[in-house]
């Protein structure tokens, strides 16, 4: 397997058991059907990068995930991507164990699409993952942004590159977070708190995911 990651050998390692050989196995497919593509860690979760982000995987304590960079754009003809499970965190569902994944065959497929997608310059609109129906979700209106997170942000490079990279729906919960303070002392601590976990790229509930 080329273009291996030593960050991801030990992501898997540090895995729970179960974890272990879905990891593996999707590690295997993601270069069968991208033999190009680059090994990386961003957010504290293996990512797949082949011009671009490609897709990416990660492990909980009860259960794997595994999703699609630019899954609005793929043509889903097996219905893969109809996520039910918003808990899962990703396309698949909830991955407890190699039997719940795809045919090898049809995931391989989808991971040559996705890679097209990129060697094309494919842009993804944000916030359109198709819902349970298949119709792609309207995204919500974007937050402003509180003042003091502004702010603090200006004055940390780092947790804006992070902010900014995030998803909405990631941004948001550190938004309303934030905004949800009763008193300046609560706001000014969360803000803070919010610039530290943001230069770690953590998500604003990376406790509740991460194994």
């Amino acid at each position: 397997m080329p273009d291996k990651d030593p960050r991801i050998d030990a992501y898997i390692k540090k895995s729970p058991d179960f974890a272990r050989p879905i990891l593996e196995h999707l590690r295997q497919l993601v270069h069968k059907g991208c033999p190009d593509v680059q090994e990386t860690i961003k957010w504290g979760h293996a990512f797949f990068d082949h011009k671009g982000l490609l897709c990416n995987m990660a492990a909980f304590k009860q259960h794997c995930s595994f999703g699609f960079w630019k899954a609005s754009l793929l043509r889903d003809p097996s219905g893969l991507l109809q996520v039910v499970d918003k808990e899962s965190a990703g396309h698949l569902g909830r991955l407890t164990s190699v039997k719940d994944l795809p045919a090898d065959k049809i995931l391989v497929a989808y991971i040559k699409e996705a890679a097209g997608l990129n060697e094309m310059g494919a842009k993804a609109a944000p916030g359109r993952t198709p819902n349970a129906a298949g119709v792609p979700k309207t995204p919500a209106a974007p937050l402003p942004v509180p003042a003091e997170l502004g702010a603090a942000l200006k004055k940390n490079k780092k947790a804006q590159t992070v902010f900014d990279a995030f998803p909405p729906s990631h941004r948001r919960e550190y938004i309303e977070w934030i905004a949800e303070a009763r008193t300046a002392a609560t706001k000014d601590k969360r803000v803070a708190t919010t610039i530290e976990w943001l230069t770690e790229g953590k998500s604003r509930n990376w406790k509740y995911k991460t194994k």
